[in-house]
């Protein structure tokens, strides 16, 4: 794992910590029914993996229930909608990648801004492509070359529009000049098992939704979608695409729990405090972490907000270029990077 990036991670989290412990000396809030926490994803992709770590911890502190709904469709936003519009008592919450916010505004898909949420973000994702095993690339300047060669042909499985995947590849495109066949599935998972049958030619998910499949060789891991290099435990090193296209740069894409602004002021103090004192070094998450490649990197409140900007600027920009937005992201408050 890069340690500048750990560091810079983890400067960020104490932080977090710093502004969050005074808000509660102690818990609040005592839950008095089950929460909702709304996946707006599949199963088994990367929000789903983290927010069921993350919903056991907290289980365990708040000493009530939390339920996991998994709600996808439109690219997140279907699921993320519902847990704003839901009443604001403070038991439901949403979950995913803090990028997303943004880019449901510039897409048209759900005008609420991020700094409209309470932000309890717990890692950092990054994509890799990967390629299935039975493919003939050995390489990302062989896969690129491919491209070239054959635009609109090489297929790209991803989780939709807005998702980590598609991100990664559009910012690929955009640096190379190639094209592809976006193919798009429910959630990360799906992607993935998309590329290891041979469905799709390659995916550029996150690498906690690929590990598993890269450990068993299944998936052949190209490059991180980054300027950093990313360990994965029993597997080794993936390089960075930066080594391929060089001043290649991509934003840390935070995932975390959101909790809308307007329920109880007891809500989010616990919250904050919780992050603060069972979060911020808490073992399991860690464990999850270096197992899958992702970076342990909790952070909450203005921290949080402050800590995802700038891949909310980033994706929202990118898909702006690209045309896909329905308005400039300027125009909903996301300033261009």
């Amino acid at each position: 794992m890069h340690k500048r990036l750990v560091l810079k991670l983890l400067s960020a989290a104490a932080l977090a910590a710093g502004l969050a412990a005074p808000a509660a000396a102690q818990q609040q809030w005592k839950p008095t029914k089950p929460i909702n926490l709304i996946v707006p994803w599949a199963a088994g992709g990367s929000t789903d993996q983290i927010t069921r770590v993350t919903a056991a911890e907290l289980e365990k502190v708040l000493g009530q229930k939390i339920i996991i709904v998994n709600q996808p469709g439109a690219s997140g936003s279907i699921g993320t909608k519902n847990a704003w519009e839901a009443p604001k008592d403070g038991y439901t919450w949403a979950a995913g990648a803090a990028q997303d916010l943004g880019t449901y505004q510039a897409l048209g898909m759900l005008d609420v801004p991020a700094k409209d949420w309470h932000l309890f973000l717990s890692v950092a994702n990054i994509p890799v492509v990967g390629v299935g095993a039975a493919t003939p690339y050995q390489s990302l300047p062989q896969l690129l070359e491919a491209m070239k060669a054959r635009p609109g042909q090489v297929k790209v499985a991803t989780a939709g529009v807005t998702s980590g995947g598609h991100n990664a590849m559009e910012a690929i495109a955009r640096a190379t000049g190639v094209q592809y066949r976006h193919v798009t599935y429910d959630g990360g998972n799906p992607a993935v098992v998309a590329t290891v049958s041979g469905e799709t030619d390659l995916t550029t998910q996150l690498a906690v939704e690929q590990a598993e499949m890269i450990r068993g060789k299944r998936i052949r891991p190209l490059a991180t979608v980054s300027d950093r290099p990313l360990e994965i435990e029993g597997f080794g090193t993936i390089e960075p695409i930066s080594k391929f296209i060089p001043g290649f740069k991509s934003p840390a894409n935070y995932f975390g729990i959101f909790i809308p602004k307007g329920v109880p002021p007891e809500v989010v103090a616990t919250m904050q405090d919780i992050w603060a004192r069972n979060i911020a070094n808490n073992a399991a998450m860690k464990a999850y972490a270096v197992n899958r490649g992702a970076l342990f990197a909790p952070v909450a409140g203005d921290a949080a907000l402050q800590a995802a900007m700038p891949a909310i600027q980033a994706n929202a920009w990118l898909l702006h270029s690209s045309g896909k937005t329905k308005v400039a992201p300027d125009t909903v408050g996301i300033a261009k990077p």
